[in-house]
């Protein structure tokens, strides 16, 4: 499993209308081979910002594959204009893991 890593930021008054956009927007990814799951998060220090977390089974299925996609072209138009500046878009794989002792 691939986790993609972006942190989010939208421009000033345009967190409505962005939350709005993406709840349109993820069915387009939703829709990708090798997507597993999304969770968005808004930041509570700081009101532009947003946490967005992608599980892929391969990297490739990010990196080619939705990125390639006409999905990725209808997701890019709902989502892009809002971001100041573009988000860095990074890949990690899991080395380690904790639960809560029992």
């Amino acid at each position: 499993m691939i986790l993609e890593h972006a942190l989010l930021t939208v421009r000033p008054g345009e967190q409505a209308a962005f939350e709005a956009a993406f709840t349109e927007a993820r069915r387009f990814i939703a829709t990708s081979p090798g997507f597993r799951r999304l969770t968005l998060s808004r930041c509570l220090e700081r009101d532009t910002g947003y946490l967005l977390l992608v599980e892929w089974d391969r990297l490739e299925d990010h990196t080619e594959g939705f990125r390639g996609s006409a999905a990725y072209q209808q997701w890019r138009a709902l989502l892009h204009s809002f971001y100041d500046p573009f988000p860095v878009v990074e890949h990690f794989t899991t080395v380690l893991t904790a639960d809560p002792a029992a």
